[in-house]
């Protein structure tokens, strides 16, 4: 049986604070010996549950980064009852190149679990997290945005899950989070993402969508922070009252919430995020950025409810997502 070549500077069973790396050979041209290191930080102070907490699994969403970057700096074991992992940046190469996917195997991260111990790189990382990270935790909380290319409204999510049990602790947890969303997530294709690996192990699971386009806003890191005290509040990981303020519960029950492109060409928006929409409602059109006089493309939704999601760039291609319209419940 294959090994896994990634190791680890910390500890997982001391307690303290222990900041480090899960360090992992990668010989290349400017570094024969050298090693991608992924920061980790592991607090620990006695029995208790565990929370894996994940940022970077796309290397250009930022709320995550920057609000477990902020936790590993400042708690402190005395704040806790068993163990907080936090992963910032754990598909650190496309992060350091601000990047979805990994500059150096093209690796999509959240589709490459559960990873191989002697596959690609973003495969093995993939791996050792799966194999490793994941059994350790009771709950794991994995900070999502749309990137470079989409817009969300912010939200927390968690899946339709076979076991109700599970699904129904999953549930609670995003509610804990107390994101202004509140979503009942349908992935349009979960092969080899995390959530699915996180699940399939029988944890629990909270995703989030907090923004996009790139960047992150005060308002957006603001919901990730309040959010991960509120989950580790709920997981008996921390004492203290969960913040909790008005929550928009949506649904997404089925593929037509989604609306891609048939043409490409220069996207023109005729809602925002957050207006409400009715089925066969136009939601945007596509112009032909190649010539003029020409009628643009309308695309339309297919059910009733809030815009939630949306391309960014101005420009978009046969095929790009253009629209999420999720429902109110």
């Amino acid at each position: 049986m294959t090994t896994n070549p990634i190791s680890a500077t910390v500890p997982f069973d001391q307690d303290g604070i222990h900041h480090g790396f899960l360090r992992l050979p990668y010989s290349r041209n400017d570094s024969a010996w050298g090693s991608v290191m992924i920061p980790i930080t592991v607090i620990a102070n006695g029995k208790g549950p565990t929370a894996l907490l994940t940022g970077g699994n796309h290397g250009d969403e930022y709320e995550g980064p920057v609000a477990l970057q902020e936790l590993a700096a400042s708690l402190r074991p005395e704040q806790i009852t068993g163990r907080v992992i936090i992963l910032p940046m754990m598909n650190q190469p496309a992060f350091s190149a601000g990047l979805r996917c990994s500059p150096i195997d093209g690796g999509n991260m959240n589709r490459s679990f559960p990873g191989r111990p002697d596959g690609t790189v973003t495969q093995k990382i993939c791996h050792y997290i799966a194999s490793e990270l994941v059994p350790l935790a009771d709950i794991v909380l994995d900070f999502h945005s749309g990137g470079k290319t989409l817009d969300f409204l912010p939200f927390a999510a968690a899946h339709i899950l076979d076991d109700k049990r599970q699904e129904d602790d999953c549930m609670a947890a995003m509610q804990a989070f107390n994101a202004p969303y509140s979503v009942r997530m349908l992935e349009i294709d979960n092969v080899g993402m995390f959530d699915t690996e996180v699940e399939t192990q029988g944890k629990v699971f909270v995703t989030t969508e907090l923004g996009g386009a790139g960047t992150s806003t005060a308002r957006s890191v603001a919901i990730a922070k309040k959010g991960i005290r509120n989950l580790l509040i709920h997981a008996k990981i921390m004492a203290g009252n969960l913040d909790i303020s008005d929550t928009i519960q949506l649904d997404m029950p089925d593929e037509s919430c989604f609306v891609f492109a048939e043409k490409a060409g220069l996207v023109e928006y005729l809602v925002d995020l957050g207006d409400t929409v009715e089925s066969g409602q136009p939601i945007a059109r596509v112009w032909a950025s190649d010539r003029t006089g020409t009628q643009p493309e309308t695309l339309i939704a297919k059910r009733d409810g809030i815009l939630t999601a949306r391309h960014v760039p101005g420009l978009i291609k046969i095929g790009d997502f253009v629209g999420l319209v999720a429902v109110p419940l």
